[in-house]
Formats: structure tokens, C-alpha cells, sequence
């Protein structure tokens, strides 16, 4: 009985390493490395309105990484409301647009190591004069926008009590909502609150006086493969220790967020 058992267990750890070591091999064989983007996240996975060419940060560590692995980056689109699914749906190897790590998000997909770390942000209108302080927010009659599926979701919930929070279903939603005045703030992060400071005329950026819920951000991949996770992270302690990290976050103006640590 007891050698049944121990056969019992050799079959099974060689099932299970088989499946964990199945999406390097794949990986490698197909020479192809699968990355989901969202390609609209500016200074991380961004389309260059003048080249057309995809920019940023985890653009560049895309590349990286599949150098390493002896294989080329192939960018397949993604969002927050569909990463999960892209992810558990194996639409991709790996997701990496700086995702923030939130219970919600851990519990079913796998978060790596963090590479940035963002506190949250607001963006109002030049033009209001409700909004001129952080503190101004949460007040009374201000409403405040925030998009379906992303971190700031939650986070807002719990953290306003007097505001009314207005969750709309995508990124340029939030931003037509303040625009308009129909909003006073859309909340966000140093990545995409720069990008508004720098294309647009109308956007004025308010900051926390203190710091308000920093969250790191990091990649993610599907549960059930530990060779696949422990190559991963094997690369993010490679680039933070031999200084692609630092030139990648210097090279698209993050260095204020990225994580060395």
C-alpha cells in the first residue's frame, strides 16, 4: 500500500510539473512570447499618435523579457474590464499594462512582483471652482467619476462619504464626464494623469497632500503554472537589479513610481 501511494504521488507531481513547465515549452517552441496590453495607457502601453508605433514602459520590458527568453513579443489587446477573462481564457501568456494588485484581481488571476508603485490621483477642469484642493473632493454635491473595472472603483467606494461617486464604463467616459462638467473629478493615476496634463488644454491635475492609497503595480499570468511564475519573477528581479528597470522608467518619464525594491 505504501509503495501505491508513493507511486500515486510520483504521478502525480510529474502531471503537475508537466502542465507548469507546458507554457515555457510552448513558449519557446512557438518562438513567440503573448502579451496582453491595453494600448491606451500612457507612459506603460501606448499608440504613438504620430508613428502609430506602441510606446512605454512595459512595452520596452515586453521586448526584454522575450529577448530573454529567446523569442519575440507578439502584443495582443486587452483592457481592465476584460483581463481577467483574457487571462483565465488563455488570450495571452501574460498581461503587462502596470496592473494594479487588488484582492479582486489575485483571487483569480496570478499578480507578480510589483515594478511601479502609484498613489491615486484626480483630474478636474481648469475652469471649476468647486475643486481646488484634494480636500475639496470628497464634499457634498461633488460627484466623482471613476471607470468600471479598474481599482479606483472599489477604492472610492469605501474611501468617499460624501461625495457621489459616478462609475461610467470606460476610460474616455470619465473623462467626457468631467469635461462636460457633468463630473468634478475623475480619479486616476501618475501614468495617465500625466497624460492628460500633456494632451490636453482643458485637464488640472489635484494631488494628495498626503499620501491616500498607494497600490502597486505589476503583470499577471494564469494560476496553475509555477515554472512559468518563477520565470517571470526571475526577470523582475533581473531588471531591478541590473538597471533596465531604472533606464525603462527613465526613458518614459515614471521614474517618481517605479520599484526597485
Amino acid at each position: 500500500m505504501k509503495k501505491f501511494y508513493i507511486l500515486m504521488l510520483f504521478i502525480i507531481s510529474a502531471v503537475a510539473f508537466g502542465a507548469d513547465a507546458s507554457r515555457v515549452e510552448k513558449i519557446k517552441k512557438d518562438g513567440t512570447l503573448r502579451v496582453c496590453i491595453w494600448p491606451e495607457y500612457y507612459g506603460i502601453s501606448y499608440v504613438d499618435q504620430r508613428t502609430q508605433k506602441l510606446i512605454g514602459i512595459d512595452i520596452d520590458l515586453a521586448g526584454e523579457f522575450a529577448k530573454d527568453m529567446g523569442v519575440k513579443p507578439q502584443f495582443v489587446k486587452s483592457s481592465f474590464a476584460t483581463l481577467i477573462d483574457d487571462i483565465v481564457g488563455d488570450k495571452c501568456d501574460i498581461a503587462m499594462f502596470a496592473i494594479g494588485n487588488t484582492p479582486t484581481r489575485a483571487a483569480k488571476i496570478r499578480m507578480t512582483s510589483p515594478h511601479l508603485t502609484s498613489d491615486i490621483y484626480a483630474i478636474t477642469t481648469k475652469s471649476n471652482r468647486r475643486i481646488k484642493t484634494w480636500d475639496d473632493i470628497d464634499k457634498a454635491g461633488v460627484s466623482v467619476a471613476v471607470a468600471k473595472g479598474t481599482y479606483h472603483e472599489p477604492v472610492m467606494r469605501a474611501k468617499l462619504k460624501n461625495a457621489t461617486l459616478l462609475v461610467v464604463d470606460s476610460m474616455h467616459a470619465r473623462e467626457q464626464e468631467v469635461e462636460s462638467g457633468r463630473a468634478d473629478v475623475f480619479m486616476t493615476d501618475y501614468p495617465f494623469g500625466m497624460r492628460m496634463l500633456s494632451q490636453t488644454s482643458w485637464a488640472r491635475l489635484v494631488k494628495p497632500e498626503k499620501t491616500y492609497h498607494l497600490t502597486p503595480y505589476g503583470w499577471a499570468v494564469a494560476y496553475g503554472d509555477d515554472i512559468f511564475f518563477a520565470r517571470v519573477e526571475k526577470f523582475i528581479k533581473d531588471i531591478k537589479q541590473d538597471g533596465r528597470l531604472l533606464k525603462a522608467a527613465k526613458n518614459n518619464a515614471l521614474e517618481p513610481i517605479v520599484n526597485l525594491k
